[in-house]
């Protein structure tokens, strides 16, 4: 007579839904073990390391940006043959003999850059351009004196001529 055999067991590891059970939680092991080794290898970075001092500090920012106002200062920045080249006009007395430049990174302060242009003439300015990453700064332009202040955003790599302002964000022209 025809009698039906039992089927032949296989193994538990021979079965697939086992391993699909088991990899569902060795996923997120995975997983939270890479996100743990990133946190570890990437510092955060802080733009401004002591709050209470940079808010203490905001009437001194804005009364730099209203003589930059008042003297109606402007700031176009170019590229040129790889030198940072500046075109400064406004209302002065006399052009000052250095600029300071600061190239702040949004995120990573370590990348920041503070850059030294002297004067070529008439409100002409150059420096060498430092190899910036691509992405974007927030620039800050003043005197060696710090009584007024431009600031604005650029973008890199640096192929248009950016323009900064008083009190403002910078366009890109």
């Amino acid at each position: 007579m025809n009698t039906l055999s039992p089927p032949a067991s296989k193994p538990w590891f021979r079965e697939p839904w086992p391993w699909f059970l088991i990899s569902l939680p060795a996923t997120a092991v995975i997983a939270g073990v890479a996100t743990v080794w990133i946190a570890a290898t990437n510092a955060d970075g802080l733009v401004v390391g002591d709050y209470y001092k940079a808010g203490l500090a905001i009437n001194q920012t804005l009364a730099r940006d209203d003589t930059a106002r008042r003297l109606a200062l402007n700031a176009v920045l170019r590229d040129r043959d790889g030198a940072l080249s500046l075109t400064l006009t406004g209302h002065v007395d006399a052009w000052p003999a250095q600029l300071t430049l600061v190239l702040a990174h949004p995120t990573r302060p370590g990348m920041d850059q503070t850059l030294t242009l002297g004067h070529a003439g008439g409100g002409h300015y150059r420096t060498t351009l430092p190899v910036l990453p691509a992405g974007k700064w927030h620039a800050e332009l003043s005197d060696a004196a710090s009584t007024w202040r431009l600031s604005g955003v650029l973008h890199s790599p640096f192929s248009q001529p950016a323009m900064l302002k008083a009190g403002t964000g910078s366009s890109v022209q």
